[in-house]
């Protein structure tokens, strides 16, 4: 395959008196350092495993100390059975109540273990969801670099035509000095090195556009400047079948198989709030009333309590029951989902197949043909300059000459972004 070299300016923040070559793995790395999409899924990642805890599934006993004191003043006024009366103004009474209570659930219908379980499948699916956001990420990366490469490969097509342009010129002028060429020949020439100059601003602002998307991708600012200079090398050993028989292990079908997970635990948990409950309670109290006058004046107590607490439920107005019915949907969803997604990458797969090897075909093809081109293009200016060829035979082989760059150059490209696709479809680009 020819090389398609060449040259583009962004700046990386830690080089700024020289660029610097930047290669792919270089630009996959800061790309995955860099990335907020990246950054938002980690944090993802890492709620979700604080999330899998025993603690927050509810298994874990639930401890409380609470202490009140309560300050009073109080006019009492008390007639007692034995003829006793008690009438005093501005009595004072203080209340105090202190202690530690432990509750265990001993036995909810599994919820616990249901709700430790659906808690780790959101944990799994986090992980699954990091390694989909990286997959996309160096998919992206990778269409943009080669891109880039692609713009410079038209590039350097339309300078090497700009050079057979100027020789074209110098020699028409020359003669014309001496009066061998018309004023019209000029004309031409001096028109069709405009039209080419042109072309190559419009590939420069391209390549420029291009520079633009790798730098967001790559988080980097704008005014950055590396160099890139690669070939487009198309991984040729690609299997239909292999690929396929993948798709089950992808990132994004294990996605909806842990939502699947994820709803029917969800159901089975609410499915156990209408049973019974068993949880048992311990702890230690101190209570103290102290009265300035009246029946009572202290009465203080203070120990251990132990005791069973079981909660059946009985009706609630069949608010669990449509939960379930509403969960019973959830799962349907995320199983139409999950055959919705397998269809998509099968249906993707194939067509980027197609693209694939129809690429690679045409790839063959436009190597021979872009070889031939430049060979007819250097035989038709010998031609020209020994005077036995004309300026239209000039004009037309570099035509071609262009013409089949281009077509190699976006015929490479294509075919490299059919093969990331690929890669990307079937989970083969990160393991």
């Amino acid at each position: 395959m020819n090389k398609i070299a060449g040259i583009f300016l962004l700046l990386l923040p830690a080089l700024a008196l020289r660029a610097q070559q930047l290669t792919l793995d270089e630009a996959i790395s800061i790309a995955l350092k860099n990335s907020l999409d990246i950054e938002l899924a980690k944090n993802n990642l890492e709620a979700s495993t604080i999330s899998n805890s025993l603690a927050l599934a509810g298994g874990l006993p639930i401890v409380n100390a609470t202490f009140n004191d309560n300050q009073s003043y109080t006019n009492l006024n008390q007639k007692l059975s034995n003829g006793t009366n008690i009438a005093r103004n501005g009595n004072t009474n203080n209340a105090l109540n202190t202690g530690v209570t432990i509750n265990y659930l001993v036995y909810n219908g599994n919820r616990v273990k249901i709700a430790r379980s659906r808690l780790g499948a959101i944990e799994k699916q986090s992980q699954v969801l990091l390694l989909l956001q990286t997959q996309n990420l160096l998919a992206n990366v990778m269409a943009n670099y080669y891109n880039i490469v692609r713009q410079n490969g038209f590039i350097n097509t339309v300078q090497k035509s700009i050079e057979v342009t100027q020789q074209r010129k110098k020699l028409i002028d020359a003669r014309k000095e001496v009066g061998l060429a018309n004023n019209a020949d000029t004309y031409q020439a001096q028109l069709d090195l405009t039209a080419s100059e042109q072309d190559l601003r419009n590939q420069q602002l391209a390549l420029q556009q291009a520079g633009a998307d790798l730098l967001r991708l790559l988080t980097l600012r704008a005014d950055s400047t590396v160099t890139i200079q690669d070939t487009i090398i198309v991984d040729r050993s690609l299997d239909l079948e292999t690929l396929r028989a993948k798709i089950f292990a992808t990132p994004a079908v294990r996605s909806a198989d842990q939502q699947v997970i994820i709803n029917e635990l969800l159901e089975k948990e609410i499915y156990t709030s209408r049973l019974p409950s068993l949880s048992v309670v311990g702890g230690l109290n101190y209570n103290r009333n102290q009265n300035a006058a009246g029946f009572t004046l202290l009465n203080q107590s203070y120990g251990p309590v132990a005791g069973i607490g079981i909660l059946v439920p009985i009706f609630n107005g069949g608010i669990i029951k449509k939960q379930q019915q509403v969960a019973a949907i959830d799962i349907r969803n995320a199983e139409t989902s999950r055959e919705i997604i397998l269809r998509d990458i099968e249906v993707q797969i194939t067509r980027s197949w197609l693209a694939y090897k129809n690429n690679l075909n045409q790839l063959e093809v436009e190597q021979q043909n872009n070889k031939v081109a430049a060979d007819l293009l250097n035989l038709v200016q010998q031609r020209f300059l020994l005077g036995v060829g004309t300026i239209v035979d000039v004009r037309e082989a570099q035509k071609s000459f262009v013409e089949a760059g281009f077509r190699l150059v976006n015929i490479s490209f294509q075919a490299k972004l059919a093969e990331v696709e690929l890669k990307r479809l079937s989970g083969s680009m990160v393991q």
